[in-house]
């Protein structure tokens, strides 16, 4: 196949494109690299540097005969999306309008997209499927519900395929340490851990640890970025074998607590990782877990590296040859 990666060069479409590249296909990447890594862009991808905001350029770049289009591209911090949502509106939803326009100009008809199990919103039940009720507590995973919803309309009127995969707090990296690329100003809890170890921040922020779980933190559901990227092409290869849109969870089925990670990557780094601890944050959960079960059964998918040392192991190893300490 020949695939457009939108977002090839960050830190989930580096591991997406460089597996797609892996498998035999031809691997282009459209990137503005506010975000994304040029060490994530290597010799055998066709790069194309803009944004999916200039539609003629988009367009341009479209036309090049592509099977498919994956589309990682968007603004994805959910804090900033309640202080700055003109940002997600332009970014992510008219973005995406751009990219499904382009798309059926050019005459593409498969799409797989970069969802977020930030559709559901707080729990009702657990662990969460994909009829769980979809009401977003921030800005961004409002966003991403809409994008969902154009997607539909857009295979309803213009026969464009779709992949839609919901997925909850991306860690890891490439365990053969190819594709390390670190990413630009991360919020998320494992990179942020990394770059206290590495001596980039002074400490970690912890909120919350009075919560009802057995060691008083929250717990998350974490997929390693291989599984990502691995789930993404199955759900490529199904939507173009069976001429049916998906919408589908990728998750651990394992949560993992804030705490448990902390001393996980102490360990494994060796380093102190100075802790501040704070109140809970709020419309946070006490716990979110994924269920997978749709992705089994459809695409034969399953988590491979998501244990909590393969999370930290492979991360650390990221961190160590960009922050200057291999040893």
């Amino acid at each position: 196949m020949k695939v457009l990666v939108i977002g090839g060069a960050g830190y989930i479409g580096g591991h997406v494109a460089r597996l797609f590249a892996d498998k035999g296909h031809a691997v282009h990447i459209a990137d503005n690299l506010s975000t994304g890594s040029e060490s994530n862009i290597f010799p055998d991808y066709r790069f194309f540097k803009g944004d999916i905001l200039d539609y003629p350029w988009l367009l341009s770049v479209m036309k090049g005969g592509y099977d498919a289009v994956i589309h990682l591209a968007a603004a994805k911090a959910a804090g900033e999306s309640m202080l700055i949502p003109e940002k997600y509106s332009l970014q992510n939803i008219s973005g995406t309008v751009n990219i499904l326009n382009a798309a059926c100009e050019a005459g593409i008809h498969a799409l797989v997209f970069s969802s977020s199990a930030a559709v559901y919103g707080e729990p009702h039940y657990l662990p969460i499927d994909e009829l769980h009720p979809k009401k977003p507590e921030n800005f961004y995973g409002f966003t991403k519900l809409e994008i969902e919803r154009l997607l539909c309309w857009y295979d309803k009127l213009k026969g464009l395929k779709f992949a839609a995969l919901r997925y909850f707090n991306a860690a890891g990296y490439d365990p053969a340490g190819i594709v390390h690329g670190l990413e630009k100003r991360p919020a998320n809890l494992i990179p942020v851990i990394m770059e206290t170890a590495a001596s980039m921040r002074p400490s970690l922020e912890i909120f919350g640890t009075d919560y009802p779980t057995p060691d008083g933190s929250g717990v998350r559901d974490y997929i390693h970025v291989s599984d990502l990227a691995d789930g993404h092409l199955r759900a490529l290869e199904y939507i173009l074998r069976e001429k049916t849109s998906l919408t589908v969870n990728l998750g651990s089925e394992e949560g993992l607590s804030v705490l448990q990670i902390l001393e996980t990557a102490r360990r494994i780094t060796g380093m102190p990782i100075p802790t501040v601890f704070s109140g809970r944050r709020p419309g946070d959960p006490a716990k979110l877990v994924a269920s997978s079960a749709k992705a089994w059964e459809l695409l034969g998918w399953k988590a491979r590296y998501s244990d909590v040392e393969s999370l930290i192991s492979t991360t650390w190893q990221a961190y160590r040859r960009d922050s200057g300490k291999e040893r």
